[in-house]
């Protein structure tokens, strides 16, 4: 006996229940037809300049943080040349001790980077744990799940950090990125919630919980590949404001005592008064390496809600169809 999909919906239309092999084969169905939709959505992202061009840079730091401490050794050597403008021996010129800002730069990338991962990866592990999990499982674990991010929602997240860092006796460049994972996952879980309730209600997962799954593979195999595409984007916006959020606190004087980031030579260039002084190249290019790897990760945020955001997906499509060549379009 074969049934349709409407019928696999609703045993009522058929008259019966469906059997096993009916199941699984109206499974396969849907499977191949989610597979289909989500190799379509990964060569459209792949085509977009955005997210190639936000890579690049991204690699390119990554570069950087990792050869950080083969190539400076010590960025903090001072030297008695004083306050000095970029040069040829000092590219990016000299702190008012004579330290060399490039180096100081170079070496700061591996501390924001290592910061940046750290917190998207706790952010990402703990708003799967209490939005897809909670979800998922229903009941008693949503509502509780959904009661823990309600309210690290409604606690203001800078006056939270501020505190948390303050109290914390050693502070380290990944004890920094913990602290601010713990106050940034709960936006992240909301959504994941709301995003794994619509996809536990379609025909492709009752057809596995008819075919007798387990819930592990259920989960598995069915909704976590259509959360993929959330998952990064929270992933890259939670590396983006640890980064921030690190700069803001390096910058207040809450830091990694003696850490190595952007934000430190931030907070040591104010302190030396250098806009007073007219020293622009001691806070401009960590500025500046900010602004470009937070321009980096959110062209790439933005070409993943291309994909995942219908009506972004139909303007960038109807953009193209505009500035198409007429010969091309025909």
């Amino acid at each position: 006996m074969s049934f349709t999909q409407q019928e696999l919906a609703d045993p009522e239309l058929s008259g019966s229940e469906p059997d096993a092999d009916d199941a699984a084969a109206a499974r396969t169905g849907f499977l191949r037809a989610a597979g289909r939709s989500r190799r379509t959505d990964r060569r459209r992202t792949s085509r977009g300049w955005k997210f190639w061009v936000g890579i690049a840079i991204c690699v390119f730091f990554a570069l950087v943080a990792l050869t950080a401490p083969l190539l400076v050794p010590n960025p903090n050597q001072s030297s008695p040349v004083g306050l000095q403008p970029p040069s040829a021996e000092h590219w990016f010129g000299t702190t008012n001790i004579g330290q060399d800002v490039f180096a100081q730069v170079y070496a700061g990338t591996t501390g924001s980077v290592v910061i940046g991962v750290v917190a998207g990866a706790i952010t990402v592990v703990l708003s799967m744990l209490f939005g897809i999990g909670g979800a998922f499982l229903g009941g008693f674990w949503d509502n509780l799940s959904s009661l823990i991010s309600n309210v690290f929602l409604v606690i203001p997240g800078l006056p939270l950090l501020i505190i948390v860092t303050d109290y914390v006796e050693s502070r380290d460049i990944v004890v920094i990125a913990v602290v601010i994972a713990l106050v940034s996952w709960a936006g992240a879980a909301r959504v994941l919630r709301a995003q794994t309730l619509s996809v536990r209600s379609r025909d492709y997962v009752d057809a596995a919980r008819v075919a007798s799954e387990s819930n592990w593979r259920i989960m598995l195999r069915e909704i976590l590949p259509n959360l993929m595409p959330i998952i990064a984007s929270q992933f890259v916006f939670g590396a983006l404001g640890a980064i921030l959020a690190e700069a803001g606190l390096s910058f207040l004087g809450l830091g990694a005592p003696g850490g190595k980031s952007w934000g430190s030579i931030l907070f040591f260039a104010q302190n030396a008064q250098a806009i007073t002084l007219g020293a622009w190249w001691w806070f401009v290019p960590p500025g500046l390496c900010i602004a470009i790897l937070g321009a980096a990760l959110g062209l790439i945020n933005f070409s993943i809600d291309e994909r995942i955001n219908p009506r972004l997906r139909t303007a960038a499509i109807a953009k193209r169809s505009r500035t198409a060549p007429k010969g091309a379009a025909a």
